[in-house]
């Protein structure tokens, strides 16, 4: 089985990479398990190779058609399409989001139509898709009305992902994010940056900055369950997703809710108050505007009955990023 991940040289496609090739397998369109020959992982920056023959590292331009013709094959099994512009800087630079965010993702669709042989596409999607005023809590269904052109870019993909798939171009499946958190490193441009940047930083000593008020609720996931849910969200029967109500092919993946408050409780359990002194909340008015249309409560029952699961808690979810990242 050969394997593609666009984004392969980022944070989650270096981890799902390395699940991946611990693996050594994965569920094929017939259900039963297939050996990884190849893994494909294709950014605009080299990706590590893990010392592993089976790892084809490229470099390129995930909107050209001809590096996507490179990567993709008759052989390609499986596509994970993580490739993407985040939020903050898809506002702060239009053209380059389109490009990247619903250009790309179009092209490379076209590419699979063109190979021909309906190969598996799991595209991440986001919380940024909802918007405007939400019910309690939302479900696999609720209208979209994105708030952000980064949810418009990805809200569009999924329209396209299930429309090829209905055509029978491929086999496609939605995985709605939460925020991801705890990510290691430094801040991003992301919008949601300070949801790991308040418990990252403070565990390092150093100050973070609150951009949005503490009332502010999150829809998160751990960098582990995240890369879970997409390796379980690929070797989904297609038959199962079909036979679901409503938008099939699209799951919001389990999560937790928690406020801004909660997440400094939990630091507060995992690392004393001497962590938690080292954040500062200066409120910013266009993350305050971009985070505050996302929804903070999900139904994910759709995706709990096909066997994906989130956190217990925020607390686990810093413990996690302790053991993962700061051994």
């Amino acid at each position: 089985m050969k394997v593609l991940i666009t984004g392969g040289a980022g944070f989650l496609g270096q981890r799902l990479a390395r699940r991946l090739l611990e693996r050594g397998e994965l569920a094929g369109p017939n259900g039963r398990a297939e050996k990884i020959s190849t893994l494909v992982l294709l950014d605009v920056a080299a990706a590590p190779d893990f010392g592993d023959a089976r790892v084809k590292a490229m470099v390129g331009d995930i909107a050209d058609r001809a590096v996507l013709e490179q990567a993709i094959d008759t052989d390609t099994t499986a596509v994970f399409h993580l490739a993407a512009i985040v939020s903050g800087q898809a506002e702060a630079d239009f053209d380059l989001g389109m490009r990247i965010n619903l250009d790309a993702s179009r092209t490379l669709l076209e590419v699979c139509r063109a190979r021909g042989h309906r190969p598996r596409v799991v595209f991440t999607s986001s919380v940024a898709v909802y918007g405007g005023t939400l019910p309690d809590v939302v479900e696999d269904d609720t209208a979209l009305n994105p708030q952000s052109s980064y949810g418009t870019q990805k809200a569009i993909a999924e329209l396209l992902l299930n429309d090829y798939t209905r055509r029978g171009f491929v086999d496609g499946r939605v995985l709605r994010l939460p925020t991801i958190s705890v990510r290691p490193g430094r801040p991003n441009a992301a919008a949601s940056s300070f949801a790991s940047g308040i418990i990252r930083e403070p565990l390092n000593g150093e100050t973070s900055v609150c951009p949005v008020p503490r009332s502010t609720r999150l829809w998160l996931l751990s960098p582990r369950r995240a890369i879970e849910a997409l390796v379980a969200g690929c070797e989904l029967d297609a038959a199962v997703l079909d036979a679901l109500p409503g938008n099939r092919r699209v799951i919001n993946l389990p999560g937790i809710s928690v406020s801004v408050d909660e997440m400094i409780a939990a630091l507060r359990e995992v690392a004393g108050d001497e962590a938690v002194k080292h954040i500062r909340h200066e409120p910013d008015d266009r993350i305050v505007k971009i985070v505050g249309s996302w929804p903070g409560r999900w139904d994910t029952s759709r995706a709990e009955r096909l066997g994906l699961r989130g956190d217990a808690s925020f607390v686990d979810v810093i413990r996690a990023y302790v053991e993962d990242e700061r051994k």
